[in-house]
């Protein structure tokens, strides 16, 4: 498996942090009522060359999970835990949390739950326009310094909004961005596939190939929809038809077919292998609940595509 460098800081010194293109999601599987059959997958990922673990505040079960996991394997120090902060209470999810106050009770919340007393990547699960970058970024460096947070990042922030804090940042000596996690897949969303969600632009893209700031994409198999589940007369999954059913991301799905035919893999492989193999760093957050699934996907990640077999899976060039 491959790895991409995030730069981090630790006891106020400059890091870098080697993390696996492949993120293992917690999902909902990842419970304490179902560490017995979940435990196996993530120490088969480990075995794999994994040793990034994806989860939230706002997930349900999967940092107490996680938490007892390592406490189990005894190798807290052998993985890069990324999770996440300032999510809306699912009780009132009109509610922006976006503030100072939000970051510091998530975070001592997820440390608490993880059993650990840092985290090397955060990121502020969404973003509140209305609020002043200033006070979030020196929210998060106040993290930083205090060393429970080794780099951060944003995830579902608009570019423009992006591009303003890390200004800040950089204007004001304060702990830059390490990352940023939008979505991006091959399947082009129609519309947010959750609420207040963003996916990467081709605009946002450009900025990536420009800065070369790494990019940790979420949903980046498009909920399944390269699976072979799916056809343009059947809909299995509303949510799926809702987002992704478009002639466009159809025939971006006949595309991944031929370039699955040549590379001897599946279009589901060839979609996961678009995202990794961007002119810029990226890793994708994957949602693996067995190791049939999780083979399935690290066997993708080491997939080339070349420029031309990129752009020729997202339409923009008329053959190979």
């Amino acid at each position: 498996m491959k790895n991409i460098t995030i730069v981090g800081t630790r006891k106020q010194h400059p890091i870098s942090l080697s993390c696996s293109n492949i993120v293992m999601g917690s999902g909902d599987f990842l419970r304490l009522d179902n560490i017995d059959f979940a435990a196996p997958v993530l120490d088969e990922y480990m075995a794999l060359g994994g040793n990034t673990f994806d989860t939230a505040r706002h997930y349900r079960h999967s940092e107490k999970a996680l938490g007892k996991w390592m406490d189990m394997r005894g190798n807290r120090d052998k993985i890069n835990i990324f999770t996440k902060g300032c999510h809306p209470i699912r009780e009132n999810a009109n509610q922006p949390r976006v503030t100072p106050e939000a970051i510091e009770e998530d975070l001592m919340t997820s440390l608490e739950y993880l059993k650990t007393d840092h985290v090397e990547l955060y990121a502020l699960h969404r973003d509140d326009p209305t609020k002043p970058v200033g006070l979030i970024m020196e929210a998060l460096h106040k993290q930083v310094e205090a060393g429970r947070i080794y780099a951060i990042g944003l995830s579902n922030w608009e570019l423009d909004r992006i591009i303003e804090a890390d200004t800040y940042a950089k204007e004001n000596g304060l702990t830059r961005l390490s990352f940023n996690s939008p979505n991006l897949s091959l399947a082009k969303p129609l519309k947010p596939r959750w609420e207040n969600c963003v996916s990467a632009n081709s605009e946002m893209v450009k900025w990536h190939e420009e800065t070369r700031l790494p990019l940790f994409s979420w949903s980046s198999q498009a909920g399944g929809f390269f699976s072979g589940r799916f056809s343009p007369e059947v809909i299995v999954d509303q949510e799926i038809a809702d987002v992704y059913y478009s002639e466009e991301n159809w025939e971006r799905f006949n595309r991944a077919k031929i370039v699955a035919e040549k590379k001897q893999a599946s279009p589901i492989q060839i979609a996961l292998a678009y995202v990794l193999n961007q002119s810029f760093p990226t890793a994708a957050l994957i949602g693996s609940e067995n190791k049939e699934e999780l083979v399935n996907s690290i066997s993708g990640s080491t997939i080339e595509l070349t420029s031309d077999e990129i752009r020729f899976l997202d339409l923009k060039r008329g053959e190979l």
